[in-house]
């Protein structure tokens, strides 16, 4: 067991190396741009990355470019804990849960609703709707998992993926101009953007792009939707269990057993904004969590402009890029006019 586990380590390292150290170089690169212009650095970090995209067709960049844009942002955002009490979930209120959990169940009826329209799968609105509503790729990836296996699975889990992820890096850049264009405040930004934004990382990035506080509203917002994934996947595999059952042989297998309820970082940001709100945590502490927060942050956006090939959305043909659209539109729509009739 000791000598595996070196090997191991230099296997992992050796593995993701090339890919992260060129991460590493555009979030550097990203952070001096920043400074020098006064500008966003998560924005440089995405154009960056978006403009190097063809780094990540090299194998051997692969796997360090998914890390970075998957494990690195997860851990940054379970960071982002540590700077946030109970006191700004409370500064949210009730109300803002309940009308997340409607948009989610309305999001994801529209999606299978376009699909009947359309004439395409049930399947594929699912993932598009689930997708929109709660947490872009992964969300896509996880439902993707319960569903009944067939020869198209796959195709329309792939579609939703590079579908989703490129609406999402698009409103990152465009939805905080919308929300200084309806007049909204720094909180109501935030609520806003993370509640339509598909991706995480898209979320962090746009929040914190427009300040601090809208960064951190932002973040609640979006992992409360995150926290919808679990009931979603369970209502998915009761419903096609009732649909599946009496039907011995069926090539409908539902398989939940392996999917994980709740992303281990929503946990984790959880339990450091509890431990935050005690008042033990020293600010040294703090102020050190929010700087790595914010390095894991900025290098999980290269390796999301990274892997986003925007020549790829002429490969999906009209119907799927027309029913994302629609349905990211419906969202947007539907938390716009909440926040405007609440303002």
């Amino acid at each position: 067991m000791t000598t595996l586990a070196p090997g191991f380590a230099m296997e992992f390292t050796k593995s993701r190396a090339p890919g992260l150290l060129v991460t590493l170089v555009v979030a550097m690169a990203a952070a001096f741009l920043g400074s020098h212009y006064k500008g966003s650095v998560l924005l440089f970090a995405l154009l960056l990355g978006l403009a190097l995209h063809f780094v990540s067709e090299d194998k051997r960049c692969a796997a360090g470019i998914q890390f970075a844009s998957s494990t690195v942002l997860r851990l940054g955002v379970a960071l982002l804990g540590l700077r946030i009490t109970i006191d700004h979930v409370v500064t949210l209120g009730w109300q803002t849960v309940v009308a997340l959990m409607v948009a989610v169940c309305l999001t994801i009826l529209l999606g299978l609703v376009l699909a009947r329209l359309l004439k395409v799968e049930s399947s594929l609105g699912l993932l598009i709707g689930g997708a929109t509503a709660i947490c872009g790729a992964s969300a896509a990836l996880a439902i993707s998992s319960v569903l009944p296996k067939n020869a198209h699975l796959e195709r329309n889990t792939t579609l939703t993926v590079v579908g989703v992820t490129t609406l999402s890096t698009m409103a990152m850049v465009m939805y905080p101009l919308i929300t200084k264009w309806l007049g909204f405040d720094a909180v109501m930004s935030g609520k806003f953007i993370g509640a339509t934004i598909h991706d995480v990382a898209q979320v962090v990035g746009a929040g914190y792009s427009l300040s601090t506080e809208a960064g951190d509203a932002a973040t609640i917002t979006k992992l409360m939707r995150v926290a919808f994934l679990m009931p979603v996947l369970v209502v998915i595999s009761l419903a096609l269990r009732v649909r599946t059952a009496g039907k011995p042989g069926s090539e409908d297998e539902v398989n939940t057993s392996k999917t994980p309820l709740l992303p281990w970082f929503t946990v984790a940001f959880v339990g450091f904004m509890l431990l935050n709100s005690t008042g033990w945590v020293p600010v040294s502490v703090q102020s050190g969590a929010s700087f790595l927060s914010q390095s894991f942050l900025v290098i999980a956006i290269a390796g999301v402009g990274l892997k986003t090939s925007l020549k790829e959305v002429t490969q999906l043909g009209w119907r799927p890029v027309a029913m994302i659209f629609l349905v990211t539109l419906g969202l947007a729509f539907m938390a716009g006019g909440y926040l405007v009739a609440v303002q």
